[in-house]
């Protein structure tokens, strides 16, 4: 039989409305031209430019003089080439001065995309049948950057979604704090990266750390390596991967008196300077059934993809880290929600064709992975992937999947899998679930429906998804007739 969707009617589109701010800088010589103007002026004219720009924008931003401070302080040292102390100069002028290198940037302008779903860890004062949830979106603004951020609603017991009210003054993290590493496990994720190889020994940056070290000590060896060793520039590649490397772990920690809609996972590190893209989160239970979250996601270059993992217990803290190994270097790694026979396990598609299968003993580190699904039908026969993290039910693991057939049409299916063991493909949809219609096939990218995590809730199966790159919406369906019609396909 065919499974009847239930198509919602509720649209979530890019605001171009939805900024925040970013530091602005282009060269030395044009900054310290700034700098000296601004010095310059007289009293009135600089106490009227800058009442006149905290008027328009302190509505606009959470605590905006502060952030006009933290942006003069990361062009304070300019300040030497005119012959003045940064102490000297006053705090009013200071905060004018930092105005000049600050930016608005629309988050979302472009697009609302690639949702995923998961239950929200705060489960009170909801009524019965319902359950609060957080949908997390990349959104793509000027330039093509991508982001993550997050709504919130609540599934009442018609699977229709209440959409919680949105913040107005989006925020990026309050704190970045680097990562300790482990030399071990450091040296080894150097290795794997091949471009180093007969350049020059990683030992002899690595040596002089302690088996556990900081970015700022690593630094720190590194300025130190450079000028002992005077390397050609064409050599000098092996310093800048490893700050490529270690630039990819970081945290994050956002204010309390945010709310989660206001919260924006800007790209922080190297390897993601032209977006973060496609997190899949999942609702993860540790063997002492401790909940996490984790998400991976695709960190992109403009260049260069590196997948990677963000952990959290309750969306103000992050940690982000990279995904280690061989299979760890396509898009649309996907975790399973708990371990599998004690090892983890990640649905991956290594060669963008083909859904696989890996487990490992570490979460970060993946090495192996086999065949799992290959296209099929003439709807996915140009590939087969995940749409997000599988779903444990009691008659096997539930995976959304995406096809891509004809005209590169982006389509969803379902497979089921064995619980003990999920490489045996019990069934598989023979026919999509969802095909963009007429009203989801104009977008960024057209005839694409695309989703990267659904959820179950009152026994329907609730998928977000998006329309052409450019918007969201969701679906619902009957769990038990899902389920029904691919035990018998």
């Amino acid at each position: 039989m065919q499974v009847s969707v239930s198509r919602k009617n509720i649209t979530f589109k890019p605001d171009p409305a939805r900024v925040i701010v970013r530091f602005l800088f282009i060269d030395d010589n044009r900054a310290i031209n700034t700098i000296r103007f601004v010095l310059n002026m007289s009293a009135d004219e600089s106490s009227f430019t800058l009442q006149q720009t905290l008027r328009d924008f302190s509505m606009r931003h959470r605590n905006i003089s502060k952030i006009f401070e933290k942006h003069f302080n990361k062009v304070s040292h300019l300040l030497s080439s005119l012959h003045i102390n940064p102490d000297d100069v006053d705090y009013s002028k200071k905060i004018l001065i930092g105005s000049y290198f600050t930016m608005e940037y629309s988050i979302e302008s472009a697009a609302f995309f690639n949702p995923s779903m998961v239950e929200h860890p705060d489960q009170t004062e909801i009524s019965p049948g319902s359950k609060r949830v957080i949908i997390s979106f990349r959104a793509t603004g000027e330039g093509h950057i991508s982001s993550i951020v997050f709504r919130t609603g609540v599934l009442d017991k018609n699977d229709d979604l209440i959409v919680e009210p949105i913040g107005n003054l989006l925020e990026e993290a309050e704190h970045i704090r680097r990562h300790i590493y482990n030399k071990k496990s450091f040296a080894k994720k150097l290795d794997e990266m091949q471009e180093i190889h007969g350049i020059v020994p990683p030992e002899l940056v690595l040596d002089k750390l302690n088996d556990e070290f900081t970015y700022g000590e690593l630094r720190k060896c590194i300025k130190e390596s450079r000028e002992a060793i005077h390397l050609e520039c064409d050599k000098d590649v092996l310093f800048n991967q490893i700050i490529w490397l270690a630039s990819s772990h970081y945290e994050l920690q956002f204010s309390l008196d945010t709310n989660i809609s206001e919260r924006v996972i800007f790209p922080v590190s190297a390897n993601e300077r032209n977006g973060i893209e496609d997190a899949r989160f999942v609702k993860f239970t540790d063997d002492d059934n401790k909940i996490k979250y984790f998400a991976t996601y695709t960190a992109y270059d403009g260049t260069t993809i590196l997948p990677k993992l963000i952990e959290t217990e309750d969306f103000y803290h992050f940690k982000m880290m990279p995904l280690h190994g061989e299979i760890a270097k396509n898009k649309g790694m996907a975790l399973f929600p708990r371990k599998i026979n004690g090892k983890y396990a990640m649905l991956c598609r290594i060669d963008g064709f083909s859904n696989y299968i890996a487990f490992s003993d570490n979460i970060t580190i993946w090495r192996e992975a086999r065949m799992l699904q290959q296209p099929k039908y003439s709807w996915e026969l140009i590939q087969i992937g995940n749409c997000g993290s599988p779903i444990e039910t009691e008659e096997g693991w539930l995976i959304i999947t995406h096809g891509v057939g004809p005209m590169r049409e982006y389509v969803i299916g379902a497979a089921l899998f064995d619980l003990d063991n999920p490489e045996i493909e019990i069934g598989r949809s023979k026919t999509p679930l969802l095909i963009p219609n007429v009203a989801e096939r104009e977008g960024y990218v057209p005839n694409v429906v695309y989703s990267c995590g659904s959820m179950i809730h009152n026994d329907e199966l609730i998928i977000p998804y998006a329309m052409s790159d450019y918007s969201s919406t969701y679906a619902s369906v009957n769990l038990k007739n899902l389920l029904t019609e691919l035990k018998s396909s």
